[in-house]
């Protein structure tokens, strides 16, 4: 595995080790190699740049899951994420079939369906990351068709619940707190841990070399997943929602800001772009085609909450959540 310490990959690692499948897992710090030992893996040291040791860690496996990547928006300079995402890929595929891997499994993101064509085939895409992931999966089936190495392509929605701090969650957790005066209204595509996870097993077990798998267990808008929330939790100060070209127009002032001041932010157009312009996703054909059954969505917000909770994520009390007082563990 590569990207075991992360979000998903350690909960794929957990899954695979849960089974009694012997793992090995790529590190590039002692820090990760202490993590992944008490996981239940062999760490190998290794980088996605160094393409000797890729091959070395592979060395003897028969399927390699290649979950790591960068995911990142606002950032002042997105070519460390393409060195990451499109050639550490395409350096991922060629290591596996040159040390005789059977089958790999590759995790792409549905942002490569956020792609609008243009004239003489020119692609517009909403964000760096987008674009990112979107050539990695072109590198990577482009690998895979020249050395004739099995791959198959999971690519997820938005992964919620326990454990997700980043990204969207940041909305959800500011939501509850209190602190989220204003938002953008747009697609919201989403999929439990849980069933990424399982989704994952399932492309290795049941998917088919060259084909894509779109896993997404329910598509809404911000709006109506801050309403199911509010629901769940009794709160009743929502967001104003702002109209696009205004938050665009917002936007674009911080970015000028944090240009000149030479600091990062969180808030920038291609987020908003993101966020607003963003499409539905159906993650029905991947669930017939592998048998997954998808977590309603009530039940892994409930999960999810309940985990912010038992974080201390949760600054106030959710009046209609049980066990909801910030520090102590809810239950739902």
């Amino acid at each position: 595995m590569t990207g075991a310490t992360g979000l998903l990959g350690r909960a794929i690692l957990e899954d695979l080790v849960a089974t009694g499948r012997p793992v090995r897992a790529l590190a590039r710090s002692d820090g990760a190699t202490q993590r992944l030992v008490a996981l239940g893996a062999e760490p190998v040291r290794g980088d996605l740049r160094d393409r000797a040791s890729l091959e070395a860690a592979f060395a003897g496996c028969e399927v390699v899951y290649h979950v790591a990547g960068v995911n990142a928006f606002c950032v002042p300079d997105p070519r460390p994420m393409f060195e990451v995402n499109v050639a550490g890929s395409r350096a991922v595929v060629l290591a596996a079939a040159a040390a005789g891997v059977q089958r790999l499994v590759y995790t792409s993101s549905a942002a490569t369906l956020d792609v609008d064509g243009g004239r003489a085939g020119s692609r517009r895409f909403l964000s760096n990351y987008a674009r990112s992931k979107y050539d990695a999966e072109q590198s990577v089936m482009e690998a895979s068709a020249r050395t004739g190495l099995g791959v198959i392509c999971v690519n997820p929605a938005s992964v919620q619940g326990p454990g997700r701090t980043s990204g969207t969650a940041r909305l959800l957790i500011g939501f509850l707190n209190g602190k989220l005066p204003a938002a953008v209204d747009g697609p919201l595509n989403v999929i439990d841990i849980a069933d990424c996870t399982r989704g994952h097993l399932l492309a290795e077990e049941r998917g088919v070399p060259g084909e894509r798998y779109l896993l997404c267990g329910a598509s809404m808008t911000l709006r109506s997943g801050l309403a199911l929330l509010a629901q769940l939790t009794g709160l009743q100060d929502p967001p104003r929602f702002l109209p696009p070209s205004l938050a665009l127009a917002a936007a674009a002032c911080i970015e000028v800001v944090a240009r000149a001041r030479r600091k990062p932010t969180r808030f920038c157009r291609e987020m908003v772009r993101t966020l607003i312009e963003g499409s539905p996703y159906d993650g029905s054909p991947a669930a017939r085609a592998l048998g997954l059954d998808y977590t309603p969505i009530e039940t892994t917000m409930r999960r999810t909450i309940s985990w912010y909770i038992e974080q201390g994520l949760i600054v106030r009390a959710l009046p209609g959540f049980a066990d909801s007082a910030p520090g102590t563990t809810a239950s739902a």
